[in-house]
């Protein structure tokens, strides 16, 4: 009897195990499932905000860059944003003159040039994503603080992840 009882607390537990794993893979498969789809909202959300800044889609990364690392050389934002030189170099051109971005001296080197977001650009900026920051906010008031822990630590992993495989691929030609 006590035999039965071992080997069938053996097995509850062996379920149990499987069904943790077979439930956290499936939760994994429906997060990286989910992933292009909330990518692709972002994308239409940065393309619209940007037609109405006056800019392309693409000189929005630009904009966020500044705007999360501040001023920095034409060169440092091709990569940051993986265009070329030329690209980078047209794309500033346009920012400024719709009134985002200004060119000024490197203070600590009057030879180097940096690319400044301007107080314009940087308003524009958090008014047009003021309406999403407010409703980002009510999402993750629902989460406790070791929720956003680990939501946080995917971000940055993912996007660590995500910044990899864009230097692979960008290298493997």
């Amino acid at each position: 009897m006590l035999c039965r009882t071992l080997v069938a607390q053996c097995n509850d537990k062996t379920d149990t195990m499987a069904n943790k794993r077979n439930t956290r893979e499936s939760l994994a498969t429906q997060v990286i499932g989910m992933m292009p789809e909330w990518v692709n909202e972002m994308i239409k959300l940065n393309g619209l905000i940007a037609t109405r800044r006056g800019v392309v889609a693409t000189d929005f990364h630009c904009l966020h860059a500044l705007h999360r690392d501040g001023p920095t050389t034409a060169g440092v934002l091709a990569v940051r944003i993986g265009l070329t030189p030329g690209s980078v170099s047209r794309m500033i051109d346009r920012l400024a003159e719709a009134g985002c971005v200004k060119r000024v001296p490197d203070p600590h080197d009057r030879r180097r040039i940096l690319v400044e977001l301007t107080e314009e650009g940087s308003g524009r900026s958090n008014a047009y994503h003021a309406g999403l920051t407010a409703r980002i906010m009510e999402n993750l008031a629902t989460f406790d603080e070791d929720q956003l822990r680990t939501l946080l630590r995917f971000i940055e992993t993912s996007t660590r992840s995500v910044t990899a495989e864009f230097d692979r691929l960008r290298h493997d030609d």
